[in-house]
């Protein structure tokens, strides 16, 4: 028990813990306006740079990231992490959007993301015999970030105000392909050059970081949707000018609209501003919504290239040995 390595296990949990805390409760703490977010952050850095100098000087570490001198294994640990942003940020958005946008209820959300994952759970044994006949898996890997490049180019080009399910059940199909091309392939491509007890060490990294991923993904595209929801806002409420016609006649319908339901003309008139502007905030927030889509899946395409500077190996890993 003296070999263990306490401090490690402290640093580790400071930064970890700090960091999720400080990604979960940023957005609706305003970030660095909040003193415990501050705090925090700091906390997260030092934690960070105490377990690296920890880990690199003990004699029992008890993460080795001598293993990370592996280029394979840190190209594939920086994939998983933008395939834990991906995943878990388009895991976010769609239920959202289905909800707040086109009035649905969370079990019907639920229901859209099931044949997805269904097709990502029948992909998974097609891509381990694939892998095991010596498919390259960096060619697995781009032909699964093109993939999901055009799932989210076509969600960014699907989502309206109105859209129905059948607009949206393709393109889920499409990024449960994708993402059954990527979960395996990504870590066995990491993994593939390691020996012996690295490969459990490195598979340690790669789930670590996929985990993290989604965190910051989570955490960065929650924020931008709302920065970028006020920002469209502010432009589109610049484009309802009242002195226009077209204006003022759709004001007039919505408020003759709520006078035939028994408002006085005062308050039907207050009630279709805000109807009005409950429109714009709609159209707003699935304009941002479509951004997120837009370099979600431009990230996912900048990642295509990196796949040429993975070195081949004839080291044949065990799909099992992916699934952390």
């Amino acid at each position: 028990s003296h070999q263990v390595d306490w401090w490690g296990i402290v640093f580790l949990a400071s930064f970890i813990g700090s960091l999720q805390f400080v990604l979960e409760h940023g957005q609706q703490d305003d970030w660095f306006n909040d003193p415990v977010i501050v705090i925090l952050s700091v906390v997260t850095v030092v934690g960070l740079l105490a377990f690296i100098w920890r880990e690199m000087t003990y004699s029992h570490p008890i993460v080795n990231l001598k293993v990370l001198k592996d280029s394979n294994l840190r190209i594939g640990t920086f994939m998983c992490f933008i395939l834990g942003f991906g995943l878990y940020g388009s895991t976010l958005i769609i239920p959202i959007y289905t909800q707040q946008v086109l009035g649905w209820t969370a079990t019907q959300a639920g229901l859209l993301l099931i044949p997805g994952s269904i097709t990502t759970a029948f992909m998974m044994p097609i891509i381990g015999n694939l892998i095991q006949k010596g498919v390259p898996q960096q060619y697995l890997v781009s032909i699964g970030f093109l993939i999901f490049f055009f799932f989210t180019f076509w969600m960014h080009n699907a989502m309206t105000p109105d859209t129905g399910v059948e607009h949206l059940f393709w393109p889920l199909i499409l990024r449960g392909i994708g993402l059954g091309l990527l979960f395996v392939p990504i870590t066995t491509m990491a993994l593939s050059t390691l020996k012996g007890k690295s490969i459990g060490e490195g598979a340690a990294f790669t789930g670590m970081m996929r985990q993290l991923g989604g965190s910051f993904g989570i955490a960065i595209i929650t924020t931008y949707i709302t920065r970028l929801s006020q920002e469209h806002r502010v432009r589109l409420v610049a484009h309802l000018d009242t002195s226009k016609l077209e204006v003022q006649q759709r004001v007039s319908q919505m408020q003759q609209a709520f006078v035939s339901k028994g408002f006085t003309p005062n308050e039907s008139l207050g009630k279709a501003y805000q109807a009005m502007d409950y429109s714009v905030m709609k159209q707003a927030t699935v304009l941002s919504y479509m951004d997120i889509f837009l370099y979600l899946g431009l990230m996912f395409l900048c990642c295509i290239p990196i796949m040429i500077m993975i070195k081949r190996s004839k080291n044949k890993i065990n799909p099992a040995d992916a699934m952390h």
